[in-house]
């Protein structure tokens, strides 16, 4: 059960990640992973291009965000509304998998310049760490 939160919190990360609207968009473009150790692993970058490496998600994933979209290995995702209260921003998506949309609620919180976590309520509070990956 915990296993499948943890694979829903990193499928669905590029929703939280794609925070580009406001002050914050640049902060949170770029490419993120679970561990700045597997970043060469996930990512590759070609002509100034980021993109996923080949079998990314064999090294726990990440997301690249540009702009008010995110994508993960599986899914892609534009941000349908933001909320920040302070402490953590709260983002609602719609997520795409290639074959079905879905709505999704997150929230994230900024850690520092190149660290977020992930903050997944349901259907189990989940916390995911996320690093920036400086290729």
């Amino acid at each position: 059960m915990l296993k499948n939160i943890l694979k829903l919190a990193l499928l669905s990360l590029p929703v939280m990640l794609s925070l580009s609207v406001s002050a914050l968009a640049a902060d949170m473009n770029g490419a993120w992973a679970s561990d700045a150790s597997v970043c060469s692993k996930v990512f590759v970058k070609n002509n100034d291009r980021i993109s996923f490496a080949p079998n990314a998600e064999l090294y726990g994933g990440g997301f690249i965000v540009e702009g008010n979209r995110a994508s993960g290995t599986f899914q892609k995702c534009n941000i349908k509304s933001r909320k920040d209260d302070g402490t953590n921003i709260h983002l609602i998506a719609a997520c795409s998998d290639g074959i079905m949309i879905q709505e999704m609620k997150f929230a994230v919180k900024l850690v520092g310049a190149d660290q977020i976590t992930l903050i997944l309520a349901e259907p189990q509070s989940v916390e995911s760490p996320f690093v920036r990956c400086r290729l």
